[in-house]
C-alpha cells in the first residue's frame, strides 16, 4: 500500500469515491485489498487513495464473482494482467477465456439439474418415501450426507 513511482495525482481517487463509482461498499474495497486484488496508497494525510485505473479490475472482479469464480482464482488471473494500465477488453478476454470450461460445466449441471428438479433431488435421500427403487433403505444415506447422487458426479467428473 505504497504510493508507487510515476503514478499521477489527477488519477487518484478517494475510498469513498472508489466505492460509489464501483457500486460497492468501503469496507469491499477494503477487503480486496487484503486478499491482494486491488492496490492503494496512503497520502501524507494518511488518506487511502486509488489510482481510477483500479475501478477496472474492481469490474472484472465483481463480474468473475457474478460467475461463481473463486476469489482465489481471481488473483491470480489478475496479477497476470498489466498494473501500469487500464485493464482492456483483451485483457478481459485472455482472463474471461480460461473460465469458458468451468462456466460450460457449471451450465451443464445447473441443465441436468433444472431437468431432474421435479423428479429425483439428487439422493440426499429426502424423498425416502417415493424413492424405494433410487435409494432402497437408504443405502445412499451409508455413503455420505448431502444429494450423493450429485455430489458423486461432480467428483467423478472432476477426476
Amino acid at each position: 500500500m505504497s504510493r508507487a513511482a510515476g503514478r499521477s495525482r489527477h488519477n487518484d481517487l478517494s475510498v469513498g469515491e472508489v466505492a460509489a463509482r464501483a457500486g460497492i461498499a468501503v469496507s469491499t474495497l477494503h477487503f480486496y485489498e487484503s486478499e491482494g486484488l486491488i492496490e492503494s496508497w496512503r497520502t501524507e494525510a494518511n488518506h487511502r487513495r486509488y489510482d481510477r485505473r483500479e475501478l477496472r479490475r474492481i469490474a472484472v472482479i465483481r463480474m468473475a464473482q457474478q460467475l461463481g469464480i473463486p476469489l482465489a482464482e481471481i488473483r491470480d488471473r489478475l496479477a497476470a494482467l498489466p498494473r501500469d494500465r487500464a485493464v482492456s477488453k483483451a485483457d478481459w478476454q485472455a482472463v474471461s477465456r480460461g473460465w469458458r470450461a468451468q462456466l460450460d460445466e457449471r451450465i451443464a449441471q445447473l441443465e441436468q439439474l433444472r431437468d431432474e428438479l421435479d423428479g429425483c433431488i439428487g439422493c440426499g435421500c429426502l424423498s425416502l418415501e417415493t424413492c424405494p427403487l433410487y435409494n432402497p433403505s437408504d443405502r445412499r444415506g451409508r455413503e455420505g450426507p448431502g444429494p450423493r447422487v450429485w455430489i458423486d458426479a461432480m467428483t467423478k467428473d472432476q477426476a
